[in-house]
């Protein structure tokens, strides 16, 4: 029988506490893991942290243990790095000791059936493997939106999956490719991601100065923009840097928080389109050529080139969770990625 584990349990509005618990009994098909690292979202985990989760909807009805909804206390998390310690009946010796990613709640230990863990690929460090989640909403994002030769893009919000869509899009032969984000840190590391230009949306004199570096050219403004900053208002720039018939894809989930457009403008007459994307499922569009495990290879090796780790500002033992996510809560200047060690 293993050590007991501990658990991250959401009890109330900004307030979490870590739980021992017995260790989960191992069945046949099953391994069990030392978790190594797992990483705090900044963006979906924030809203379960803050309460502005919607209460009518599922934590998440696509990762085992968490389709039911958001009451406390509860579990969440959904990027954990570990080894393989033990296996149930039926399971091959050759994955014990094996490095594998789960999507599973923030804990010391997880036992899951096979088919739920990911093998991490021989080169892939630890640390990079925790960005797995991001790097499968990234290319998602760039699946979806379609970016093509010489357009005009924008992605607005530089967290890490903003960094990483950035990165991404840096390898097409765009015209422009402009980020925007209210952190200057981030903003510096946009650039270093490939953007040509990174923009303070909370500052008129650079939107403005991006409306005219967008204006340029035969076709005005840009064909496309990503929303992933998680502020519903972005949508409102979205539409104004948009040319006519630009696409918007916008990725946040706003969870309970609602935005209020001006669609009675620009919106209308420039014809633009405003999409969805989640990554939770594919665009009918794509599934006849993609796939989740080809989504997750594609995701796999562009992990090992941009090798995301160095986005990690700070790493907290699962014991100090509280101070973990007030820090992002209060001070998300300082922050980019916040990782649990064990």
């Amino acid at each position: 029988m293993s050590a007991a584990s501990e658990a991250l349990y959401f009890v109330g509005k900004r307030q979490v506490e870590v739980r021992a618990e017995a260790p989960a009994e191992l069945r046949p098909g099953q391994a069990r893991v030392v978790v190594r690292r797992s990483g705090i979202s900044a963006g979906t985990e924030m809203l379960m942290f803050r309460g502005e989760m919607p209460e009518e909807l599922p934590l998440d009805v696509n990762i085992a243990n968490m389709a039911e909804k958001a009451r406390y206390p509860f579990r969440y998390g959904y990027s954990a790095v570990g080894e393989v310690v033990e296996v149930g009946e039926g399971v091959a010796d050759e994955w014990l000791g094996r490095l594998v990613f789960a999507f599973q709640p923030h804990g010391s230990q997880l036992v899951a059936d096979l088919n739920h863990l990911l093998p991490c690929p021989e080169g892939i460090e630890v640390e990079d493997a925790v960005f797995l989640p991001n790097m499968e909403t990234a290319v998602n994002f760039v699946l979806d939106g379609g970016p093509m030769l010489g357009e005009k893009v924008v992605v607005l919000g530089q967290g890490v999956v903003g960094l990483l869509t950035t990165a991404l899009l840096a390898r097409f032969p765009l015209k422009e490719l402009l980020a925007f984000d209210a952190k200057r840190a981030r903003r510096a590391a946009a650039l270093e991601c490939g953007a040509q230009q990174s923009f303070d949306p909370a500052d008129p004199a650079q939107v403005q100065a991006a409306r005219a570096t967008l204006g340029q050219g035969d076709y005005a403004g840009a064909d496309l923009i990503y929303e992933i900053s998680g502020a519903p208002e972005a949508l409102d720039l979205a539409i104004g840097l948009a040319g006519f018939n630009g696409r918007i894809i916008a990725g946040s989930w706003y969870g309970a928080k609602r935005a209020a457009l001006d669609l009675g403008s620009a919106f209308h007459r420039q014809r633009i389109r405003l999409e969805s994307s989640q990554v939770s499922t594919l665009a009918p569009e794509l599934s006849g050529r993609w796939s989740k495990a080809r989504r997750f290879a594609a995701a796999w090796e562009l992990l090992g080139d941009i090798r995301p780790a160095r986005w990690i500002t700070h790493r907290f033992p699962l014991a100090e969770a509280q101070q973990a996510y007030e820090l992002i809560d209060q001070n998300p200047e300082q922050v980019l990625q916040v990782v649990f060690t064990y």
